[in-house]
This record gives C-alpha cells, sequence and structure tokens, in this order.
C-alpha cells in the first residue's frame, strides 16, 4: 500500500491548486465586473443597474482577501510538510509539491 505521507502530500497539494485558482478567480471576475460596470457609466445605464453591478464588485473584492488568507495558510502547511518528509524527495508527488509551491508566488497586495 502507498505510504500515508505521499497521500498528505498529494492531497495539500491539490488544495493549494485549488486555491490558487479560486483566488485568480476571483481576481479575473473583478477585473470583468469593473470593466462592465465602466461600460454601463460610458453607456449611461440605469444607475440602479451600475449600483447592483458595483455591489457585486464589492462581494467579490471581499473575497480575495480570504482566499489569500486561506491560500497562505494552505502553502506554509504545505511547505511544514515537505520540510518534515525530505526523505521522500525523490517522489514523483514530493517533486510536484515542490513545483506547485515555487510556482505559487504570496506577494502581499491586491
Amino acid at each position: 500500500m502507498a505510504d500515508p505521507r505521499i497521500r498528505q502530500i498529494k492531497i495539500k497539494t491539490g488544495v493549494l491548486k485549488r486555491l490558487a485558482k479560486e483566488e485568480a478567480s476571483y481576481r479575473t471576475e473583478a477585473k470583468q465586473q469593473e470593466e462592465k460596470i465602466e461600460q454601463l457609466k460610458a453607456d449611461a445605464a440605469d444607475t440602479f443597474l451600475i449600483k447592483q453591478h458595483m455591489e457585486s464588485l464589492q462581494e467579490t473584492m471581499m473575497m480575495i482577501p480570504d482566499s489569500r488568507r486561506r491560500m497562505t495558510v494552505a502553502h506554509a502547511d504545505l511547505l511544514q510538510l515537505m520540510e518534515t518528509e525530505e526523505e521522500l524527495s525523490e517522489s514523483s508527488e514530493y517533486q510536484e509539491a515542490k513545483s506547485v509551491l515555487d510556482s505559487i508566488k504570496l506577494e502581499a497586495g491586491p
């Protein structure tokens, strides 16, 4: 049977990937909503419609810091697991986790 430590690395890598994708999705959605609001303003659309889109944008913007926080926790969790399980460094799962950690940047800011 497979080593349970490898399974944990695989699970935590998947969680980190999903959270990174989620944050990117929120950022993309926010950008699209901003563009839509600008288009509505340029077209002199109904103020109620513009207000609805702005509220939606605010909700999306509030989700970005939460996603970032959860992703930071998952990143630290996977990094800690990998440091304690260095003897598994030859496994493909360990290598994939290292690649994911290297590819996900945790710089501050929106």
